[in-house]
């Protein structure tokens, strides 16, 4: 390499640093494959536009969007994560889930957090579930990612599930079992944020 061109380049390597520091931070790229894609009222996507080619799944169930925030396993797991462990109507019995809290969730992709907003908690069987801001706060849900120590399979209830302690809340605990995960979406792969 040329003296003239190795003071160039490392000039330009040294001031990248600054003019990076002094733009807007971009959320940090994914290390693995997006399993969840949060769209709607955002301030920080993290993926392009919604493209009918390569967004198969979510173009068969008639979604679109500008712009997204998606989330590898990676960055689910680095939020702070949270265990409940409410009664499965599954087979009626206490199980142990942990993951992040769907809220929290939503802050990280960068949306909008009114208690007045809704989420519609989608799963790959297009099973679709809405519930508002408040509820989702008020019932403590989480995305959850492990069951019983281990993480969810897709093909099972994962490999996320949007999923409540029904047990901790009177009104749902009061109901039979099938009745209290209607708003629970297990292979859950999108949120979208309604203002």
């Amino acid at each position: 390499m040329k003296k003239r061109q190795f003071l160039t380049a490392s000039a330009a390597a040294i001031s990248l640093p600054v003019l990076r520091a002094n733009a807007a931070a971009p959320a940090p790229a994914l290390r693995g494959p997006a399993l969840l894609t949060v769209t709607g009222a955002m301030v920080q996507p993290n993926r392009g536009p919604f493209d009918p080619v390569t967004d198969q799944m979510m173009h068969k169930q008639k979604l679109s969007f500008d712009k997204a925030h998606a989330f590898d396993y990676n960055a689910l797991l680095a939020l702070p994560a949270f265990t409940i462990r409410p009664t499965l109507e599954y087979d009626g019995k206490p199980h142990l889930l942990r993951g992040p809290a769907l809220v929290d969730v939503v802050k990280a992709a960068g949306a909008s957090l009114a208690d007045s907003g809704k989420l519609v908690l989608r799963a790959v069987d297009g099973y679709a579930a809405t519930l508002s801001l408040a509820q989702a706060r008020a019932q403590r849900y989480i995305v959850a990612t492990h069951l019983d120590g281990a993480p969810m399979a897709l093909g099972g209830l994962g490999p996320l599930w949007a999923v409540y302690d029904a047990d901790q809340v009177p009104e749902m605990a009061a109901k039979p079992l099938p009745e209290r995960f209607g708003a629970c979406p297990w292979a859950l792969y999108h949120i979208e944020v309604q203002a």
